[in-house]
């Protein structure tokens, strides 16, 4: 082996000293502060607190920066970005509207309703923006960070009220150290720029936000997620298991682009007799006697570089066929044969691209059920086919029916208390609204999708 190179953030590779190019992925890195490979399956990131200035915080990710890292694992991806985008459309449904529960024959309905005085109030602080992104956050983290404001009127006397939420971003937001290593007795949400260990920006410390009494704090903040395994305060994305499968998927493209560029990609082998070149130089000692060593040598790489020229012209190009190379043998004093070979050269390229692909679609595969899409939602392609019509049905209505009700309740969970503390007579909530979709076969034909044109 010659020497090892690195091609991207975890590949490598190997040249050898024959002129092969290896190439290695996934291998660990030595920096414990790479989230694929520092987090065994016995380390608990959670287990002391981190310090920053006059602050305890508890380290979100095993070097405190889990939401950028993940951001960075997964932008590098060809499909998982596609598939958050894809659960947030799936999940956002067609729209977010008010909505009252009712139960009918046993079975709860939403009857779905306007609200002037409601709709007024979301109005006024952009509540669309500040859904889709703490909805984003919690695709990605299972949980998200936000901050809710009071009015200024009951400074003044006013009866308090919730002015607006706003969504903190989860690269800016840490839990404070509670000794007790429950969430319930965190004390602050910390918020700075933790991507530069909060020197530019410092922090700011806000109360954690008091379900019980929303009027107790002019501004609070919250951690809203749901609870993973055996986690104190964070919580992690459902895809955690998949990263190593999205790494994978991620750097089979840069080893494709590594090889193409910088692989020895030889079609023969030729050998050469040194005999042969020795009867060069005392031909070409004896046409220049007055040469030096050095200039004999000039002339021999000259002479195998034109060679070398002829041989390729021979042995390539399209209109090789019928072509042939002569030269003569050489017999020594002991009888023995020095003859020019020309081989090919077997480069399985097509065993190494076959077996790249192969892995390429098992990532595929682990990563979309890693993140628990559906491979029909996600438009990724199973076996070398997409799904049919009835099979992305069903699996939509098993998604409204599996995976959307926790992630509601968890996302519009705080503005559904804000709306209920500000409007206590209303009994209407937030919820993402959901058509109801029917096969082809099932609508009338002026409502199926080809009369529709």
């Amino acid at each position: 082996m010659s020497s090892i190179k690195q091609i991207s953030e975890h590949s490598f590779a190997a040249h050898l000293n024959d002129g092969q190019v290896l190439t290695l992925s996934n291998r660990r890195e030595d920096d414990i502060n790479s989230v694929l490979w520092s987090v065994g399956r016995s380390y608990n990131w959670e287990n002391t607190p981190h310090a920053i200035g006059d602050f305890r915080i508890v380290p979100y990710g095993p070097n405190n920066l889990l939401p950028s890292e993940l951001r960075s694992t997964v932008d590098d991806n060809n499909l998982a970005p596609g598939i958050i985008e894809r659960q947030l459309g799936l999940l956002f449904g067609q729209g977010v509207f008010l909505y009252q529960l009712a139960f009918e024959n046993g079975e709860i309905k939403h009857i779905w309703q306007q609200d002037n005085e409601i709709e007024s109030w979301l109005s006024d602080w952009d509540f669309m923006s500040y859904i889709k992104g703490i909805t984003t956050d919690y695709l990605y983290l299972k949980g998200f960070f936000n901050a809710i404001y009071l009015t200024r009127g009951y400074r003044i006397g006013s009866a308090p009220k919730i002015s607006h939420l706003e969504h903190i971003p989860a690269k800016n937001a840490r839990l404070e150290w509670a000794d007790s290593r429950k969430l319930s007795d965190v004390k602050h949400i910390l918020v700075g720029n933790f991507e530069q260990n909060c020197y530019d920006t410092g922090i700011q410390s806000f109360p954690v936000y008091d379900r019980r009494n929303p009027a107790r704090y002019p501004v609070s903040a919250a951690y809203n997620s749901t609870y993973s395994f055996s986690r104190d305060f964070y919580s992690v994305p459902p895809y955690w298991g998949a990263l190593r499968w999205i790494v994978r998927g991620s750097e089979i493209p840069t080893i494709f682009k590594y090889v193409t560029d910088n692989g020895l990609n030889l079609a023969y082998h030729v050998h050469s007799p040194f005999e042969y070149w020795e009867n060069k130089r005392e031909v070409i000692k004896q046409m220049h006697p007055e040469w030096s060593e050095a200039q004999v040598e000039k002339r021999i790489a000259e002479l195998s570089t034109q060679l070398l020229e002829d041989l390729t012209h021979v042995l390539s190009g399209k209109e090789n066929a019928g072509k042939f190379f002569h030269t003569v043998d050489i017999t020594d004093e002991t009888g023995a044969t020095h003859t020019w070979k020309i081989e090919a050269i077997d480069q399985k390229i097509k065993d190494f691209v076959d077996s790249q692909l192969k892995i390429a679609e098992a990532s595929s595969s682990a990563i979309t059920s890693g993140m628990g899409l559906h491979p029909s939602l996600s438009n990724v392609m199973v076996n070398g086919k997409l799904a049919s019509g009835s099979e992305m049905l069903y699996a939509f209505r098993l998604h409204l029916l599996s995976n959307v009700a926790i992630a509601e309740q968890a996302i519009l969970e705080q503005i559904n208390q804000a709306i209920a503390f500000n409007f206590p007579n209303k009994n209407l909530r937030l919820g993402f609204y959901h058509q109801s979709l029917k096969a082809e076969e099932a609508l009338s034909s002026s409502d199926r999708i080809k009369n529709q044109e």
